[in-house]
């Protein structure tokens, strides 16, 4: 096997009996930086989730993190999860709890014991998104940009071999959207692979990287002309 991380062949991806994305070969190498583009109701979502396992692979071949989709068990998806950073449009974080407890929270669920490695992990991957200083408050006293930069720091929680990001500036404005940019970038610049789904085509000019696009129930690479 090459350096691939994510591998589809010949994969169609269904949403209940509906046919999303059909004949889809995808190749994503370790610390690759990957758009995914497309408008609305073209499949991005569904992608995003077959890799996931919230939608199971029915056809063609399709290996993630050394897990194989045809042969997902329900029981192994959040052995899967742990090894993807997953950020999603609209944060998902809990509001009754501070940052630092929001972090705390996945840890534990991940099976992690050790009070002092907790605190240390949760400091270094604030550190990373610039909001270790704000690890009291809770979402609801942050702007959108600092919430989605905590959502980033919880997906680095497990040193994820891929970062999965779905529509991560969708919710924000553009001077928020470059700054949460910058730090997948960053993230990126240090060995992580990320994904990233985005109909923000601003950001693709300002920081050109492989794109594929669904359209058409398919899923191809844009060759991006150089300006």
């Amino acid at each position: 096997m090459s350096n691939a991380i994510l591998e589809l062949r010949n994969a169609a991806i269904y949403q209940r009996e509906n046919l999303i994305l059909s004949n889809v070969d995808v190749e994503i190498n370790k610390g690759d930086f990957v758009y995914l583009i497309g408008k609305t109701g073209t499949g991005k979502s569904s992608f995003m989730k077959t890799l996931y396992g919230d939608l199971p692979l029915s056809e063609g071949e399709g290996s993630i993190v050394g897990f194989d989709l045809r042969k997902l068990k329900q029981k192994q998806i959040p052995h899967l999860r742990r090894k993807l950073g997953v950020v999603f449009q609209d944060f998902k974080l809990l509001n009754d709890r501070t940052v630092k407890d929001n972090l705390l929270f996945v840890l534990k669920a991940t099976g992690w014991k050790e009070k002092r490695a907790m605190e240390s992990k949760i400091d270094e991957v604030l550190e990373k998104v610039g909001m270790k200083t704000k690890n009291f408050k809770y979402p609801y006293q942050l702007s959108g940009g600092e919430q989605q930069r905590v959502a980033i720091a919880r997906a680095l929680l497990n040193d994820p071999e891929l970062i999965l990001a779905d529509e991560p500036t969708g919710n924000l404005d553009p001077q928020t959207s470059v700054e949460v940019m910058e730090v997948l970038k960053e993230i990126n610049k240090n060995g992580r692979t990320i994904l990233m789904a985005t109909h923000d085509y601003a950001l693709l000019l300002k920081y050109p990287s492989k794109t594929l696009k669904c359209d058409g129930q398919k899923v191809f690479e844009v060759v991006q002309k150089s300006a």
